[in-house]
């Protein structure tokens, strides 16, 4: 059985990108889930691949069901079409789009294939992830969840702007100070 490496850049930062690895005989709709996972984004909007060249241009579509919009040619429905069937080189690409709204678009490219097939793991799987994933509904912070633990103990909504109180007042001025450091000018103390 051919396991098959892809990974998947997310369009906008090829710094950031996820390797899966699937079985040749599974669906396009296991590489979806697969992909929405390893990006820790939900499954609620419509999603197509493309079938693509090294150019990534947009060929035939493959989406989870028939969509209310023109086709140029039938799609093919994901849940229906194994991997294995679409493979035609050994660097096949493909651009995957998810959520029509929002438009988050990832380019697929298949860099591996193997025939060992290891019986840890449960296919597909995310086997490498680089950079931050994007926020699907808005910012991520670094930190995620446990920013608000962090804000919470500390109290970091006292002084929002970032600066304290120092300088804005009373008792820290300069007055008073020239008068007991500096001699003045022209005096004849010194001599």
């Amino acid at each position: 059985m051919a396991i098959l490496k892809f990974r998947i850049y997310f369009e906008e930062d090829d710094s950031v990108y996820r390797d899966v690895v699937i079985k040749h005989t599974q669906s396009f709709f296991d590489l979806h889930l697969a992909i929405l996972k390893s990006f820790e984004f939900d499954n609620k909007h419509q999603a197509t691949f493309y079938r693509s060249n090294d150019n990534w241009a947009r060929g035939r579509e493959i989406s989870v069901e028939k969509y209310d919009k023109a086709y140029k040619a039938e799609p093919l429905i994901m849940a229906d079409t194994t991997i294995g069937s679409e493979i035609k080189n050994p660097n096949e690409k493909f651009i995957y789009t998810y959520d029509f709204v929002k438009g988050w678009t990832f380019l697929v490219e298949l860099i591996n294939v193997s025939k060992e097939e290891s019986s840890k793991i449960t296919y597909p799987a995310t086997v490498r992830s680089e950079g931050i994933a994007p926020s699907q509904y808005g910012t991520k912070s670094m930190l995620g969840d446990r920013f608000v633990d962090v804000e919470e103990k500390y109290d970091l909504s006292k002084g929002v702007e970032g600066f304290g109180t120092e300088g804005d007042g009373e008792g820290d001025s300069d007055e008073g100070l020239e008068d007991e450091a500096l001699p003045e000018e022209g005096g004849d103390d010194e001599r």
